[in-house]
């Protein structure tokens, strides 16, 4: 891999982590589509660092109240509406984890399969149509039994092409989120599960032992890191005024487009 490579990738993934077209899908088609060797394990948890990094110093200051009320109501005061969230936070993200070690890795790898993804890029963008056809929009509180669906919801994001914010909006829709509060707890349930596969993939790497381009690595650390950062907040801009529409409509022509390839 060299440095053209880990800008591109980088850039993919601090682009499409947070938005609703899966980047999972991304990171993985287009070294398919172009030719390009895999970029190695340590690439992989690097640029997932970049995105857990961008997304802490984004909501920075909402964690720090979430975290010191947490801890509140842990030690016997009051429950707070940010200890409740803290604690849905930690409840939505037991399905996934217990998902991704249960889930074998034969069929993980079946499942990254290029008609796998382009099959849940279209299945799941035309639920996100779905989910915002019919979203009312009532609330911005989240409750236990939003947590709870979301969180189901969430361990579908293991099939790369679902993408783990647009299946988790989408959730956050059908019970009956505002778009904005949606978008705020998956952003939020997003840290968990992104340090616990960074963990995760630090740790295989560690069994490997293998070689590191640490030049490269914190490229693409960087990089990610500073694309998701400016993406987060651009996202939630334009969830305001157009909604999910634009990427129902780049899902359904990616999906398209991949069958178009590989089938």
């Amino acid at each position: 891999m060299d440095t053209f490579q880990a800008v591109a990738l980088a850039l993919l993934q601090g682009l499409t982590e947070f938005l609703p077209i899966s980047s999972s899908a991304h990171l993985i088609l287009l070294p398919v589509l172009v030719g390009w060797e895999d970029q190695g394990l340590a690439f992989d948890v690097a640029v997932h660092v970049g995105t857990l990094m961008a997304v802490v110093a984004y909501y920075r200051k909402d964690l720090k109240q979430i975290i010191a009320a947490w801890f509140a109501s842990v030690f016997g005061k009051a429950m707070t509406e940010d200890a409740r969230l803290a604690w849905y936070v930690i409840l939505g993200t037991i399905p996934v984890g217990i998902v991704g070690i249960l889930l074998p890795d034969s069929v993980e790898a079946m499942l990254r399969s290029p008609l796998v993804i382009a099959g849940s890029t279209i299945v799941f963008g035309l639920l996100l149509w779905f989910s915002e056809k019919i979203a009312k929009e009532q609330r911005s509180s989240i409750s236990l039994l939003d947590a709870v669906i979301i969180g189901l919801f969430q361990a579908i994001a293991l099939i790369p092409g679902t993408s783990r914010s647009g299946i988790t909006i989408t959730a956050g829709l059908m019970t009956g989120l505002k778009r904005e509060s949606a978008a705020r707890f998956s952003f939020l349930l997003s840290i968990p599960v992104i340090a616990l596969a960074g963990m995760l993939k630090g740790l295989e790497l560690y069994n490997t032992a293998a070689p590191m381009m640490w030049d490269l690595v914190l490229i693409g650390a960087f990089v990610s890191a500073l694309v998701a950062y400016v993406s987060i907040g651009w996202f939630l801009q334009l969830l305001n005024k157009v909604g999910m529409i634009p990427f129902v409509v780049y899902r359904l022509v990616l999906g398209v487009f991949l069958f178009a390839i590989f089938l």
